[in-house]
This record gives C-alpha cells, sequence and structure tokens, in this order.
C-alpha cells in the first residue's frame, strides 16, 4: 500500500530558509546565462550589507538603514537582474558590442522583471514592503544619478535607494569578474572606475562611503572568487548556448 504523504513540518523559519534557498537556486541558474555563477550573487549580497553598513554611520541615512531594511535589501539581491531569463541567449551571450536594436531588447530586461514580480503579487495577492523593495531593484537598477540610465531616466534621489546601492555594487563586481568573452579588472582599477563616475552614474554619497570601506569589497571579491572549475562551467555553457543558436 503506498505511504500516504506527510506534509513536512517546518518552523516559519525553516520555511523562509526554504524559500530563500529555492529562490538562491532560481537566480544562480539566471546568472549562469549571463557567463557568472552563484558566487556573483553572494558577492553582491556581501557587498550591499557592507555599504549599508557604512552608509547606516551618517546622520541623513540612519534612520532608513534599519537591521530590518538592509537584511530585506540583502535578501532582495538575487532578484535584481530577474528580467534577463526573458532576454536571448543571443543578445546576452554576444561576445561584441551591441547593436542598437540588441540594446533596446537588453534593456526591456528591467521592465521584465518588474513586471513579473507585479503579476507574482497580484496573482498571489500579496503585498509585502520586501515586495515593494524588490520591484524597485529590478526595475530602477539601471538608472544613473545624472539621469541617462534607463528605463525612465530618473535622476539623484528620484531613483531609489535600494536600487543605487545594488547599482554600484554590481558595476564593481562586472568589473573585477573574469568572464568567458573579457578578462576582469584590479580591484585598484574599478576603484578608479567608479570615482570617476561619482554624480555621474553613481550616488557621490555611496561613492564616498565605496571609498571609505574599498579594503572591505576586495575581501568579499577574494572569499567569493570564482574557480576554475566555475570559469569551466561558464564556457561550456557558452559554448552550448552559442550552437544551440546557431542551429536555430
Amino acid at each position: 500500500m503506498e505511504t500516504p504523504f506527510t506534509p513536512p513540518h517546518d518552523t516559519p523559519e525553516q520555511q523562509l530558509q526554504s524559500l530563500q534557498a529555492m529562490l538562491f537556486a532560481f537566480a544562480s541558474l539566471a546568472e549562469l546565462r549571463e557567463s557568472d555563477t552563484e558566487n556573483h550573487i553572494l558577492r553582491v549580497q556581501h557587498y550591499v550589507r557592507a555599504l549599508t553598513l557604512q552608509l547606516q554611520t551618517r546622520p541623513e541615512f540612519a534612520p532608513v538603514l534599519t537591521p530590518g531594511y538592509i537584511a530585506s535589501l540583502c535578501q532582495c539581491v538575487p532578484v535584481y537582474d530577474l528580467g534577463t531569463v526573458g532576454v536571448p541567449d543571443r543578445i546576452l551571450l554576444k561576445p561584441g558590442r551591441l547593436d542598437a536594436e540588441e540594446l533596446g531588447i537588453m534593456r526591456t530586461h528591467t521592465q521584465l522583471g518588474y513586471d513579473a514580480l507585479v503579476r507574482a503579487e497580484k496573482k498571489l495577492g500579496c503585498s509585502t514592503p520586501m515586495l515593494a523593495m524588490a520591484k524597485e531593484v529590478a526595475l530602477s537598477h539601471q538608472e544613473k544619478w545624472d539621469g541617462s540610465g534607463y528605463p525612465r531616466g530618473l535622476s539623484g534621489a528620484l531613483i531609489p535607494l535600494p536600487a543605487r546601492i545594488i547599482a554600484l555594487a554590481d558595476v564593481y563586481d562586472a568589473l573585477i569578474t573574469s568572464k568567458v568573452y573579457k578578462s576582469g579588472v584590479p580591484h585598484d582599477r574599478a576603484m578608479q572606475i567608479i570615482f570617476s563616475e561619482r554624480g555621474a552614474h553613481f550616488d557621490p554619497d555611496l561613492v564616498d562611503v565605496f571609498m571609505e570601506i574599498e579594503n572591505e569589497f576586495a575581501l568579499i571579491a577574494l572569499r567569493f572568487a570564482d574557480t576554475e572549475a566555475d570559469m569551466q562551467q561558464k564556457i561550456e555553457y557558452m559554448a552550448n548556448a552559442i550552437a544551440e543558436v546557431a542551429v536555430l
């Protein structure tokens, strides 16, 4: 006789941990499509935590950056690039510069991620502060302080703070990380590039905070660095993806 199914008796804390693990697993597959690994998510989460804790020491940010706010922002990191799942491989994995049409398609990923979260929110009938934050980072992490970003061309403090924080962390990691088609730059060079974008791409206050704790960023990057096996995984995935696109 078939054994009856016994529902798991997870505690609320275990349920939350399980949901976080499943979300992390999904996000790591999404990152693989971009020639990245789950280490990218871990690095960005730790950069975000370091930035927010340092920013918290400034009186103008302290009231907002409560422990709960910081924890929620770190938990939102896996979904900020959710929309790239909707971008075709031929564009996402193109090793060269994207043309104008391809760039336009690539830039839809912010809206795609936001729309997916909105649909889930409506279908499941839930609305929480963390979901609101997740929507902000999915939609606005490509905005720039000077208004030259996308999708809405927001500028300055009109860009939600969570998106401004993740933007800097994401760009730093993109700069230092080697991909199949490019080598990462040294930490010192990444620092120079980010500082040169103070008040242009990035919130000046965040750049100042980054410069104060840049050694922490370097240590995080070293602690969660991709291995040779990770790079081989990237190479194999890209080779298979390119082969599939060529067949189509």
